[in-house]
């Protein structure tokens, strides 16, 4: 037998395809004379009645279809906008382009969804000389509403709100499909590639705080994209190449001067970067010879590619301990790998007439943009335009991109903007076909409300941080008494996994475009929106089954036999919570604001506490402490959220532990 998803899949997309040629003709139809037809208007009558009668059995057994869930989450938001956006069609077809909104509702009472069209609508045709209450044109659009899946019943309220109340069998279904096959998304029309450009030290620097808030974002927005089945490549702009390598390799020289034969012991690189820019400042013959340097360096001399490759694994050996301590995965490639590509970039620009001179600069200026890139200096060296613009375009043209991504801090907005403007004026892509985006952040801010330095003024090491944060957690958990009930092995897992989670939550709860004040007493609180909260609640939630002595087997059986009720208000509200996952996630890939799945998982962490105060999900024997009963399909709603909060750790890099 063939996989029966993919058989509805394919079923699917033929009925589709069918519906769309049926309402073409059927439109075709309405207009006899456009067909050279004058006679026969009853036989074209009676044809159009049965293709009408054809669309509408076609769209009943897609709905039917529809109804049998598949692996995949629905995306419940997107579903009832197709069904809102049909039913605004059939009430209005002369209306171009009528607006479409469908929000959760913020209040029970007043149903689940709500559908917000008629308003906007009414402002559209008053523009075009047409007054139409907009009650009137919600009760329209409420009369064309076609059968459908999920709806219960809908409500009209206020100047013209469309309340929208969901089936609960149709929730259940929803919920009972997630615990059979797990949380997968939506399936994806086409699977497109994704580079994203994140991290980015400079070799010979340590990794400090600001590249903390670059390598946590770009990294859980790659996790997001490999979630929904993107094909992503997630790339390391290291600033590995430029003129301080020049002075880095004459001291290296100096200090080493057997370092082709015998490996320097380069202990701190960052103490042997200052010694060197020192000589630099300070000794004229070393600043010849360090230019000198630079030359044999990018005439490939393997002398001193031996010595840069020297200082770059040095400096990779750094950077690679804090990418273990994160778990961050990340391929290299660093203004180097561009330098060849930089000739031609400026090239095309000069055959295309684009570069103007100026004070012996090459410069180019894009349409709308007040200041020019500069794409070869006065004493022809090549600068951070040319090296964008280059993997810009070997992205675009050799990755194939359709998406890319740059996570950088805000500071850097007006450079790429010039960079993306340059690379559409030349033609290398449209804004409507690929997506390339700045995805700025704000600053991280000492508890002063200034920019973060150690005591002294420097800037703070990376690693210095992730040790800090690793003392303060094993504090907190001793503090709780844990190192008296966690085996040595729990503990130092749970050390690790309150840590980095909370390094890195405290990052991505706030909205990255503002600053964001870093205190390791607000991320290590167990009460709010934080992941030392979140990850106390996730460990609770999944030791309810361990306590009623119910394994996963006995939740699998559970969930193939039982129907997950929704009858009790805390139950519906913590269902309806679940099935919005699927839209939180497709919110962040249109902003790429990681701040709202946080949002979401402390909603449903506390949406969950509630449920679990208000409906007993095992009833103990008050005498013995026994399990006397367990209410399996509450059982379930606990392990549909435990599932749904370890996939958003996932995406926002969280690691969560069993035992905490």
């Amino acid at each position: 037998m063939g996989d029966p998803v993919a058989e509805y899949s394919s079923r699917l997309q033929q009925q589709e395809q069918e519906i769309h040629s049926l309402t073409a003709e059927i439109e075709s139809l309405k207009n006899p004379q456009s067909l050279g037809l004058s006679s026969d208007l009853d036989g074209l009558r009676e044809e159009n009645a049965k293709l009408k009668y054809r669309l509408n059995i076609l769209k009943r057994s897609l709905q039917e279809e529809r109804s049998q869930c598949s692996k995949t989450m629905m995306n419940i938001n997107q579903r009832l906008q197709e069904i809102f956006g049909e039913a605004i069609r059939e009430a209005w077809p002369d209306l171009e382009n009528p607006p479409l909104a469908v929000t959760p509702n913020q209040q029970a009472k007043f149903g689940d969804y709500q559908c917000n069209s008629a308003m906007a609508m009414a402002q559209m045709m008053k523009s075009k000389g047409l007054k139409v209450n907009p009650r009137e044109i919600a009760e329209k659009i409420q009369q064309n509403i076609p059968d459908n899946e999920l709806i219960e019943k809908t409500e009209i309220a206020g100047p013209g709100f469309i309340n929208v109340h969901l089936k609960r069998s149709f929730v259940s279904k929803l919920l009972t499909n997630m615990l059979l096959n797990g949380v997968q998304p939506p399936p994806l029309e086409i699977k497109k590639k994704v580079v994203v450009d994140f991290s980015s030290p400079n070799i010979a620097k340590e990794m400090h705080v600001g590249h903390l808030r670059s390598t946590i974002i770009g990294d859980s927005m790659c996790r997001l994209f490999e979630f929904l089945g993107y094909d992503v490549l997630r790339l390391n702009h290291v600033g590995d190449w430029g003129t301080q390598f020049g002075m880095l390799i004459a001291h290296l020289q100096d200090k080493f001067p057997n370092y082709l034969t015998v490996s320097p012991p380069i202990g701190d690189l960052q103490a042997f970067y200052k010694e060197s820019k020192k000589r630099f400042d300070e000794e004229e013959d070393f600043k010849k010879r360090a230019y000198q340097c630079v030359v044999k360096l990018q005439s490939k001399d393997p002398a001193f590619i031996k010595g840069w490759n020297l200082i770059c694994d040095v400096s990779r050996n750094e950077f690679q301990k804090v990418y273990n301590c994160l778990d961050i995965q990340i391929i290299e490639r660093g203004e180097s790998f561009y330098q060849e590509k930089m000739i031609a970039v400026v090239k095309e620009f000069e055959a295309k007439g684009l570069v103007e001179m100026d004070e012996g600069r090459k410069i180019v200026f894009a349409p709308g943009q007040q200041i020019p890139l500069t794409v070869v200096k006065s004493d022809g060296g090549y600068t951070y335009d040319t090296s964008d613009l280059a993997a810009l375009r070997q992205r675009l043209f050799d990755e194939k991109a359709d998406i890319i991504i740059y996570v950088t801090d805000s500071g850097q907005g007006t450079h790429f903007q010039v960079v993306f403007a340059a690379a559409q004026m030349i033609g290398w892509y449209d804004p409507k076909v690929t997506r390339v985006e700045h995805a700025g952040f704000g600053v991280v801010l000492g508890e002063d409300k200034k920019k973060f330095k150690t005591r002294s003024g420097d800037t703070v090491r990376l690693m210095d941080l992730l040790d800090e944060g690793l003392k303060r957690s094993m504090d907190k958990l001793k503090e709780k008494d844990r190192d008296k009930v966690l085996s040595t092995e729990e503990l130092t897992k749970a050390q690790h996994s309150v840590a980095f989670g909370c390094i890195k939550y405290a990052d991505l709860s706030h909205n990255r475009i503002n600053d964001y004040v870093f205190s390791f007493d607000k991320m290590l609180d167990d009460r709010g929106n934080t992941a030392a909260y979140l990850l106390y609640a996730f460990t609770r939630i999944r030791s309810i089954a361990r306590l009623a002595n119910i394994d996963e087997v006995a939740l699998r059986k559970a969930a193939e036999t039982t129907d997950v009720l929704l009858q009790h208000d805390k139950e519906w509200k913590l269902g309806k919570c679940l099935i919005r996952f699927p839209e939180i996630l497709q919110k962040i890939l249109d902003d790429l604001l990681l701040h709202t799945l946080c949002d979401y998982l402390y909603e449903l962490a506390t949406t969950f506490t509630e449920f679990y105060d208000s409906c007993y999900c095992i009833e103990k024997d008050r005498q013995t402490g026994e399990v006397v009963k367990v209410n399996m399909w509450r059982m379930l709603l606990c392990d549909a959220t435990a599932a749904i909060m370890a996939k958003g750790f996932d995406i926002l890099g969280i690691n969560p532990v069993s035992r905490m």
